[in-house]
C-alpha cells in the first residue's frame, strides 16, 4: 500500500466489510482503498456511516456507488432511513479486472474523491462530520487494503495541484511525456520517489531515469520492456552504458494497466517496489547522490502523479 504510518489500516477485508474508525474522521484525513473490480461486476459501494446499526439502519453520510454497466456513479445521503437527492456523475474510472486506487479526502465541508490519481468528484456534507465513525464496503469488489491517513501521511491530493515541474513533497500531476521534474537539493539517503501511471495499450517499453539535470549521465535507468517482459536496470556514465541487470522473479507490468512505482534511495542501493511489493535493489554506481537532481519519464506510458518524500 502506498502509505506511510497510517493511523489505521485493514488488510484484505472480507466483503461486505464494516470497520469502525477510532476517534472518527478529522478534516484533512484521507481514506485510501486499493482494490479491483471482478469480471461481471455491475456495482459496488463505499459508505461513510454513523455507526453500524442494521435495524434501524445507521445514517449514511456519504454513499459512493459506482454502477459499472451504466457508466455512472451515484452519491447520496441516508438520514432516518430515507435517501436524499441523488448526485449522479456520468464518468466511470473503474474497469473490470483492473486494479484501482480510490482516495477520499475528508474536508470540513465536503468529501473529495480521486481514482488512480485523478480528481473525480466533490460531495458536500449533509450530515455532521463529527457523527461519522464507520466505513463500509459492499457489492462486487475485491479489496486489498483500506487505510486511514492523517495529513502527514497522505499520499497525494485528490483535488490535484497546478502543473508544476518542481518536484518536492507535494504531488505533481503532469501528464506530458517526456516528463522531467527537478529534485530540489538533489537526492539524499532516505528519500523516496513515487510514480503513478498507466502503460499505454500495446505499449512496448518506457523508462524512468534518475540523473543530473545537466550532462548525459544517468544514475539509474529503469526500463520495462513489455513485449519481451524484461525489466532492464542500468547506468549511463562517462558516455557509456554499464552492465545490464535483468534478473527478476516476475514481471510486474501489463500493457494498458495502472501501476505504482516507489524508488527509495538507501545508503548503498536504490530499492524499487511495484504496486506495494518490493521488486529489486540496484547498487549505486554514481556515488555523488546530491548530483542526482532530475527524474525523467519517457516512452509508452501515461503519467498521473510524481511525488518525492
Amino acid at each position: 500500500m502506498s502509505i506511510s504510518n497510517p493511523r489505521q489500516v485493514f488488510h484484505n477485508p472480507s466483503i461486505p466489510f464494516a470497520g469502525t474508525i477510532l476517534g472518527g474522521f478529522l478534516p484533512g484525513e484521507m481514506v485510501l482503498i486499493k482494490g479491483s473490480v471482478p469480471s461481471g461486476a455491475d456495482r459496488f459501494q463505499v459508505d461513510f456511516t454513523c455507526g453500524s446499526s442494521v435495524k434501524p439502519r445507521a445514517d449514511v453520510a456519504f454513499h459512493f456507488n459506482p454502477r459499472i454497466k451504466k457508466s455512472s456513479i451515484v452519491c447520496n445521503t441516508l438520514t432516518k432511513e430515507c435517501w436524499g437527492r441523488e448526485q449522479i456523475h456520468y464518468e466511470m474510472p473503474f474497469r473490470l479486472e483492473v486494479d484501482f486506487e480510490l482516495i477520499i479526502l475528508i474536508l470540513q465541508d465536503q468529501f473529495k474523491v480521486a481514482v488512480n490519481g485523478a480528481h473525480l468528484l466533490e460531495y458536500k456534507h449533509r450530515v455532521e462530520l463529527e457523527r461519522v465513525d464507520t466505513i463500509s464496503i459492499s457489492g462486487k469488489v475485491k479489496v486489498q487494503a483500506v487505510g486511514i491517513l492523517s495529513p502527514s501521511s497522505s499520499p497525494t491530493s485528490p483535488a490535484g495541484s497546478p502543473p508544476n515541474k518542481d518536484t518536492d513533497e507535494s504531488a505533481i500531476i503532469d501528464q506530458s511525456i517526456p516528463f522531467r521534474g527537478q529534485l530540489v537539493n538533489g537526492l539524499t539517503v532516505g528519500r523516496s520517489i513515487i510514480i503513478k501511471g498507466e502503460t499505454n495499450q500495446n505499449a512496448e517499453s518506457f523508462c524512468v531515469n534518475l540523473r543530473p539535470a545537466t550532462g548525459s549521465d544517468i544514475a539509474l535507468h529503469l526500463n520495462p520492456r513489455l513485449k519481451k517482459r524484461v525489466f532492464v536496470r542500468n547506468s549511463f556514465l562517462s558516455d557509456c552504458w554499464g552492465h545490464e541487470e535483468i534478473a527478476l522473479a516476475s514481471f510486474p507490468f501489463t500493457a494498458g494497466q495502472y501501476f505504482e512505482m516507489i524508488i527509495r534511495c538507501d545508503a548503498q542501493h536504490f530499492r524499487v517496489a511495484m504496486n506495494g511489493q518490493h521488486q529489486l535493489d540496484y547498487k549505486h554506481r554514481m556515488k555523488e547522490l546530491s548530483a542526482i537532481n532530475q527524474v525523467e519519464v519517457k516512452g509508452d506510458v501515461t503519467l498521473l502523479v510524481v511525488r518525492v518524500l
